[in-house]
């Protein structure tokens, strides 16, 4: 019964951490890392998303951990 239990807590923390798991928001014209974070259950929509590295700017949604480009944006440099 003690490894029942002990599997079933891991199976549940696993479980816990797959839910509140994060991922870098990756910049859609160069690929590299951006200043953002999201999980999971984060939404978004029509978020202006800048690039630090590449200088672009582009407007995104963001559902499920899958980003989307709406539109690319002018930035004024």
């Amino acid at each position: 019964m003690v490894i029942l239990s002990t599997l079933t807590v891991l199976s549940v923390r696993y479980l816990m951490d797959m839910h509140n798991r994060t991922e870098w928001i990756r910049c859609p014209v160069c690929n590299g890392k951006t200043r953002l974070q999201i999980r999971k259950d984060t939404e978004l929509k029509n978020f202006p998303l800048y690039c630090p590295k590449c200088k672009q700017g582009n407007l995104i949604e963001a559902k499920d951990l899958r980003v989307t480009v709406v539109k690319r944006l002018e930035v004024e440099t």
